[in-house]
């Protein structure tokens, strides 16, 4: 059998493992939004924590295992610790995800078009369409 022009070959069993287990890693919310604001840059442990609503300690163990996996590194500045993503391919997976998601969200809360009191609607995605519950 023959394979059409382009189809890359089969990854191996261990390129496939370390694969699953790189999503493994990022199928925790905090993991993935702690990836998504290191691919926007350098970013310490307190910086973080303030951006993902979450304890310094959290945090640090969050990091301790996205640095196990290689997917985050580290390097010292003074007394500080500054995290980073230095693996473009991973920022572009992680982007495209979220994107595929809705996109990044505007931290604000809306009311229905009709002004309904007592009604609030969801995070608004930005750029994106307002849903609104009943």
């Amino acid at each position: 059998m023959t394979r059409p022009a382009g189809q890359l070959g089969d990854p191996s069993p261990d390129v496939l493992q370390g694969a699953a287990a790189a999503f493994g890693l990022l199928a925790s919310t905090m993991r993935l939004h702690i990836v998504w604001i290191l691919s926007q840059g350098d970013c310490d442990v307190t910086g973080l924590a303030e951006r993902v609503g979450a304890t310094l300690p959290a945090v640090s163990q969050h990091l301790a295992k996205l640095k196990l996996a290689g997917l985050v590194h580290s390097r010292r500045e003074g007394r500080r610790q500054v995290y980073l993503v230095d693996d473009p391919a991973l920022v572009t997976v992680v982007r495209v995800m979220v994107d595929q998601h809705g996109g990044p969200y505007e931290q604000r809360q809306v009311r229905p078009p009709d002004g309904r009191s007592g009604q609030v609607g969801r995070v608004v995605p930005a750029g994106g369409v307002r849903e609104f519950g009943a």
